[in-house]
């Protein structure tokens, strides 16, 4: 078990899988905001989890100045808890999480620590729509009609969360999921009885990249909001975990499908 330090900072955790391509550009948007004023100097560090990497990765981000950790395990539930457990081990007393292809605001940090609750559940919002081609002005408008992004929403992203150190130790961490690790964290820190902010203020914005590094990710839920335009909702009971009640929404979550719009 990891020998944790007295709480002395703010621990960014980036899992990345040959992301050579985005990496660089999401790590000057989360260095500008470890310098967000609004978080009166407090220290921030960032974790690039390098899992199984074989492009220029690793480089990129070690160039950029921050810290690298090296897995193989093609896990994205894995690669978000070792990047927590090394943060955690280093004095960090709340963790943010968010994923290569997404770009931070240079508030990001300061708005979930604003919200003063256990855990944030942020929003993300898309402003690339091309890599879909001619599907792209079909998901922009399905994004746009279906997608809540305002408080009180129920969305759960990994690219854009936060959660304190002892509320994260509390729900017993990340699981071992290749999909889906964040809402069954989101779960478990429902049943710990962590309060949890569902918030549009920590702002990111993501990719809408066609090619999925989680298999039932984001860019999946896009594909299949493609695939399914005409069809009814489809709820996947096979999920992997249960998920909770307050997290249950057919919009862009990874136990449920798009609800199909018109094209």
């Amino acid at each position: 078990m990891a020998n944790y330090r007295e709480a002395i900072m703010i621990g960014i955790v980036i899992p990345a899988h040959n992301e050579a391509a985005l990496i660089g550009a999401c790590l000057v948007h989360a260095r500008a905001c470890a310098h967000d004023p609004q978080l009166r100097g407090e220290s921030v560090e960032i974790v690039v989890v390098a899992d199984d990497c074989n492009d220029a990765t690793v480089t990129t981000a070690l160039n950029v100045g921050v810290i690298v950790l090296h897995i193989q395990a093609r896990n994205v539930g894995l690669a978000r808890a070792a990047g927590a457990e090394l943060m955690l081990s280093r004095g960090a007393r709340w963790l943010a999480f968010t994923d290569a292809d997404t770009l931070v605001s240079s508030d990001w940090l300061s708005q979930q620590l604003s919200l003063d609750s256990d855990a944030v559940c942020g929003t993300v919002e898309v402003t690339d729509w091309t890599p879909h081609g001619n599907d792209a002005p079909f998901l922009a408008r399905h994004f746009a009609i279906s997608y809540q992004d305002a408080d009180d929403h129920r969305h759960v992203h990994g690219a854009n969360m936060g959660v304190s150190a002892d509320a994260y130790r509390r729900a017993g961490g990340f699981q071992a999921l290749a999909s889906s690790e964040d809402v069954a964290l989101v779960a478990a820190l429902e049943r710990s009885g962590a309060s949890i902010s569902w918030s549009a203020r920590p702002r990111v914005c993501t990719s809408a990249r066609k090619i999925a590094r989680a298999p039932a990710g984001f860019a999946e839920a896009l594909r299949h909001a493609v695939a399914c335009r005409s069809s009814p909702v489809v709820i996947d009971a096979s999920a992997e975990v249960e998920v909770p009640s307050a997290a249950r929404n057919p919009l862009l979550m990874r136990s449920a499908k798009f609800v199909p719009v018109a094209s």
